[in-house]
């Protein structure tokens, strides 16, 4: 409290301790968990429910984070710069506005965004500014009472999030700022900000992503957040006409007032813009989540519409990649789709396989095109080494223009996608837990007694990837190998307090149509086979 500027987060923690004098015991054990050790800054940088204490974001935690970033800088360089971002979150701004300040004070030339921004012009800002590092301040799809710190590296690392070690060395100093006060940190008002140029420029290398233009409708929604200025300016560039938007969610709204949970995966989150679309007979429905890293894209079928798994983008996108490509490298994480190493296989392409985090996919050697199943793409490496919802935007909007000029649709695509290269389906289970140790004894139950069979397909192998898998780091992920070419991947979230659980199956017998079909019911087999295990 003594070295708390906030006024807010201070009286949370008087208030708290008065319950405590009188002896409520719920208070005290929320006292207990905001003080028993810190939110750990990891290649996710950080992420939490703000409030206060070291457990909760909050402007010590974030000035403790900026600092010791500082320090880890200044090992690696004499002069280091670092670019700031931030979203239209609660908090975000001043959280972004103590970081400038704290480096400043510290020596390293800091940078503000002129306003609140998309994630990928921040991660376009680190390689375009040539600075060391880059921090955006977003709980990306996150519940509103989220907030997070995510750190770029620029030079070698190229603009991509962190990894290992770098996480780790950064982690240690923020302790050692931690073990004084942030009240002894000198601080400058002297930081500078970024011209609109930074914006215009990203806005004009996203738009040379369109290799077809064509008159489509379409309908978009930014989800509450701060992807609709930026997403309309880069569709004006390239051609497109303008977007038909949720007035709902147009402008930036840190309590998400029309949604659950502001991610376009999560059911229903999608209803408002698939209701627009329908209104105006759009063509597409287009929806970043809210700092618009992220895209999730709506087609009309003859059941009305549905929104494309993030695999299937992913497919229709590496596709469109692999057929201008001389080389290089399609990458996807681990537990998406394996169906883009088809694909890469029938261009003569390198395929490579990463841990989940786009830190990892972008670092793929010669990448020409790299996603995640959780509805991130990256389709612009030259620009952006990180997902990017308004370039994937773009690079859909041209195929659908492309195919809109033979008289043909997405839904089309992906026939002749199983037709050329396989039925390839995937499923998700999420076990949502309070405990974080039920993910633990989940996790441990599948190690100590692996199934033989998993909904009536059989078990062929089990890698653990805590004993070692490849040249994959160690980490908490099973991956059941299956009869037929289907596989089971297990982990925990890296982000939330769930147990993930990724099915894929493919056929190659029959039609496209029949091949998607088969696979689909193969993996409805899986998921009950799981649902059982985990009970």
């Amino acid at each position: 409290m003594a070295q708390d500027p906030d006024e807010a987060t201070r009286a949370e923690l008087d208030a708290l301790l008065a319950l405590v004098d009188t002896g409520s015991e719920t208070a005290a054990a929320d006292l207990a968990e905001r003080f028993d050790g810190r939110l750990q800054f990891g290649t996710a940088g950080l992420r939490g429910a703000m409030g206060a204490g070291p457990q909760r974001m909050n402007r010590v935690v974030v000035a403790q984070a900026a600092a010791g970033l500082g320090f880890f800088l200044k090992t690696r360089e004499p002069n280091p710069s670092v670019v700031i971002g931030y979203d239209g979150r609660h908090n975000s701004r001043v959280f972004a506005e103590d970081s400038a300040e704290i480096l400043q004070g510290l020596g390293v030339a800091a940078t503000i965004l002129p306003r609140m921004l998309p994630t990928p012009v921040l991660a376009f800002a680190v390689r375009e500014l040539r600075a060391s590092a880059g921090i955006m301040v977003t709980a990306s799809h996150n519940p509103a009472a989220d907030n997070g710190y995510k750190v770029y590296l620029g030079g070698a690392d190229d603009g991509s999030q962190i990894v290992p070690p770098a996480d780790g060395l950064i982690a240690a100093e923020i302790d050692r700022v931690a073990a004084g006060s942030i009240a002894n940190l000198g601080r400058s008002t002297a930081f500078a900000t970024a011209p609109e140029s930074i914006i215009e420029t990203y806005v004009e290398r996203t738009a040379h992503v369109a290799r077809h233009v064509a008159p489509l409708t379409i309908a978009y929604t930014p989800m509450h957040g701060v992807g609709l200025d930026t997403f309309a300016r880069v569709l004006a560039a390239a051609g497109f006409a303008e977007a038909h938007v949720v007035e709902e969610q147009a402008q930036p709204d840190p309590d998400f007032p029309t949604v659950a949970f502001p991610n376009p995966e999560e059911p229903g989150a999608m209803d408002l813009v698939l209701a627009r679309a329908s209104a105006v007979g759009a063509d597409l429905a287009i929806a970043n989540d809210p700092d618009a890293d992220r895209v999730a894209v709506g087609i009309p079928t003859a059941d009305g519409w549905r929104r494309l798994s993030g695999n299937e983008v992913g497919w229709l996108l590496g596709w469109d990649a692999a057929r201008t490509a001389s080389g290089g490298t399609l990458a996807n994480s681990l537990v998406s789709s394996p169906a883009l190493g088809a694909v890469a296989e029938h261009f003569g392409l390198e395929h490579a396989e990463t841990l989940t985090g786009f830190k990892w996919i972008s670092r793929a050697p010669g990448i020409v095109f790299g996603y995640e199943e959780a509805l991130g793409y990256l389709v612009n490496p030259d620009t952006v080494r990180d997902k990017d919802g308004i370039s994937a935007a773009l690079a859909v909007l041209s195929l659908a223009a492309e195919l809109r000029e033979r008289g043909e649709t997405l839904a089309d695509r992906l026939e002749q996608f199983a037709a050329e290269f396989g039925g390839f389906a995937s499923g998700q289970i999420s076990i949502r837990v309070t405990d974080l140790g039920e993910i633990a004894r989940l996790s441990a139950a599948l190690r100590d007694n692996p199934p033989h069979e998993i909904g009536g397909i059989e078990v062929t192998a089990l890698e653990d990837f805590l004993v070692g898998v490849g040249d994959y780091p160690r980490s908490d992920i099973l991956r059941f190998r299956l009869a037929g070419g289907g596989r089971v991947i297990v982990r925990p979230s890296g982000t939330e307090p769930k147990l993930k659980c990724y099915l894929d199956a493919v056929s190659y017998e029959g039609s496209g149509s029949e091949r998607v079909a088969a696979a689909r019911a193969l993996v409805a087999h899986l998921e009950s086979g799981m649902r059982d295990l985990l009970r």
